[in-house]
C-alpha cells in the first residue's frame, strides 16, 4: 500500500528554520491536494497549510503560521514541502503530511509524522 514518507524534522532554536518534505512511496498515487497538520502534546491535531496539486498550486494557511511558513510542491517529483521560518517554541509538535487523492472528499493518506522541536 502506498505510504507517505516525511523528512526534515528536528531540533532548532527559536527564530530558526526547517523544511519538511513529503512524498508517496510509490508514484501510483494521484494527488489532488496535500496538507500539513501538527499535533502538540496534550492538544488536538490542527491544520497548518494545504496546497492544490495542479490548479496553479493554490495555498491555504492557518493564521498562526501565515507569513512564516510556505507550502509548495513539485508535482513532477510528487513531492511537497513545508518551509518553516521564524520558528517559535509554540510551533513544537509532530507534523503530519496528508494527501487527498483523486475522487476522494477528504485526506485519505497520512504520513507517520515528524517531530519538530523549537527551543527558546
Amino acid at each position: 500500500q502506498v505510504q507517505l514518507v516525511e523528512s526534515g524534522g528536528g531540533l532548532v532554536q527559536a527564530g530558526g528554520s526547517l523544511r519538511l518534505s513529503c512524498a508517496p512511496s510509490e508514484r501510483t498515487l494521484t494527488i489532488y491536494r496535500m496538507g500539513w497538520f501538527r499535533q502538540a502534546p496534550g492538544k488536538e491535531r490542527e491544520f497548518v497549510a494545504a496546497i492544490s496539486w495542479r490548479r496553479g498550486g493554490i495555498t491555504f494557511y492557518a493564521d498562526s503560521v501565515k507569513g512564516r511558513y510556505t507550502i509548495s510542491r513539485d508535482y513532477t517529483r510528487d513531492t511537497g514541502y513545508l518551509q518553516m521560518n521564524s520558528l517559535k517554541p509554540e510551533d513544537t509538535a509532530v507534523y503530519y503530511c496528508a494527501v487527498q487523492s483523486r475522487d476522494k472528499d477528504d485526506y485519505d493518506y497520512w504520513g507517520q509524522g515528524t517531530q519538530v522541536t523549537v527551543s527558546s
